[in-house]
């Protein structure tokens, strides 16, 4: 990277340690399991469609792994592995809602979990409206324009002339931490710092390297996702419209901020190293661009980055022929959903070609992923500008080959490639 390059204040050493699934940061999530789980998945679906227990004990990982609704101790716990039982919940969110308790981000700590992601019914969707519209595919352009293209082609600058790089880290990790900080109007100087503070669950940290942008944006609005946050009036119950507090602020920016950053940077990964093992399927995206949407669609469905989420029921219920007592927790095996033969022809494959059906890779239902249409475009951008700038790309023989690694959050170890 060179040093007039706006990103040239970012440390690699400091991306390795806070977006390699091995370290400190991310083996609480299980990101030391290095086998295959799909064998297990697709056996326990075959057993039955959901199993009493959660995800990664029924798999054989045996030391704690902690993400949604885990650990829960006093909850009975279930895991569902087919497509049909996943869809099920998804479809019927008053019994199997996102919280176990109402949410108010104006009362109780600052965290992810009491944001919109646990909100439901009338409440989610009021919330949600105020910036659903800067993530529909419409406002794809607005994204890459403002923020994706300019750090996807600043990165490769730094290692396009040395006929070598490690991409998963070092180009995939650092685009979408860098988009979204950016829309929030964070310089790259702080983006890792708020990329370390979410992961370390400093959320105070993060509030206060936003105050004096908000501060900012409610003086002079830009145009950015910030001031839209800032400029967004929420309408109440009875018809009453207000800006949103403080504290909805920030709630909203924990949760974007975390998701943003944690997630597409693994999806990119996965869909490298898919393509980079097929050098044939490698040489047709590259030859025809059109099929770089399957391309990313089919790595969505193959290899799920957080292959579970966790719903609570509600209320005594059936699912799928299993009692589901009130307060028990339900896991949503959603990767294992993915590859399940009852809708996907050898689900193992990864088929470029296949007709594209739904998966659960983004969710479903009215908690479908805010960010998916930006993740795709991220993406897209991403790896449409390598196969446009390096030439013959391919895995460095001489380097270790990648693996899918990661329980909760999965995705590839190192992607070293040569090309030119």
């Amino acid at each position: 990277m060179t040093p007039t390059s706006p990103l040239a204040a970012l440390d690699r050493g400091r991306i390795r340690e806070l977006f390699d699934l091995r370290s400190a940061y991310l083996v609480q999530t299980g990101g030391d399991f290095d086998a295959d789980p799909y064998p297990a998945w697709h056996r326990l679906r075959a057993e039955a469609e959901v199993h009493p227990g959660v995800v990664h004990e029924l798999t054989g990982y045996s030391r704690p792994a902690m993400f949604a609704g885990l650990p829960e101790p006093d909850r009975p716990h279930y895991s569902a592995f087919s497509f049909a039982a996943c869809d099920t919940a998804y479809r019927n969110p008053d019994i199997f809602a996102s919280s176990p308790v109402p949410v108010d981000p104006n009362e109780g700590f600052l965290q992810p979990l009491n944001s919109m992601l646990a909100m439901g019914g009338f409440q989610h969707r009021r919330y949600r409206s105020l910036v659903q519209p800067s993530f529909m595919p419409a406002n794809a352009q607005w994204w890459i324009r403002n923020w994706i293209d300019d750090v996807v082609h600043h990165l490769i600058d730094g290692f396009a002339g040395e006929g070598r790089a490690e991409l998963n880290v070092d180009f995939c990790a650092a685009i979408p931490v860098l988009t979204i900080t950016g829309s929030f109007g964070v310089p790259v100087s702080q983006a890792l710092e708020i990329r370390a503070a979410l992961a370390t669950r400093r959320f105070d940290v993060v509030v206060d390297m936003l105050r004096p942008v908000v501060a900012d944006r409610r003086d002079e609005p830009r145009d950015d996702l910030i001031s839209v946050l800032v400029e967004a009036e929420l309408q109440a119950e009875d018809g009453t419209r207000h800006r949103l507090t403080d504290a909805e602020i920030y709630s909203f920016a924990v949760l974007l901020l975390t998701a943003g950053s944690g997630t597409t940077w693994k999806q990119m990964g996965i869909t490298l190293t898919a393509l980079l093992q097929r050098p044939e399927v490698l040489q047709a995206v590259t030859a025809d661009r059109a099929l770089l949407r399957p391309a990313i669609e089919e790595a969505l469905r193959w290899q799920a980055t957080d292959p579970m989420f966790a719903r609570y029921v509600t209320e005594d219920t059936e699912l799928q022929g299993v009692h589901l007592p009130e307060g028990a927790v339900l896991h949503l095996c959603v990767a294992a959903a993915n590859r399940d033969p009852a809708r996907w022809d050898d689900p193992d494959e990864y088929d470029i070609t296949r007709r594209l059906r739904p998966s659960f890779a983004f969710g479903s239902g009215a908690h479908a992923c805010l960010g998916m249409h930006v993740a795709r475009a991220e993406m897209a951008t991403g790896i449409g500008a390598l196969l446009d700038r390096l030439p013959n790309l391919r895995l460095d023989p001489d380097a270790e080959p990648p693996r899918f690694i990661g329980m909760y959050e999965r995705g590839a170890t190192e992607i070293p490639v040569r090309f030119g």
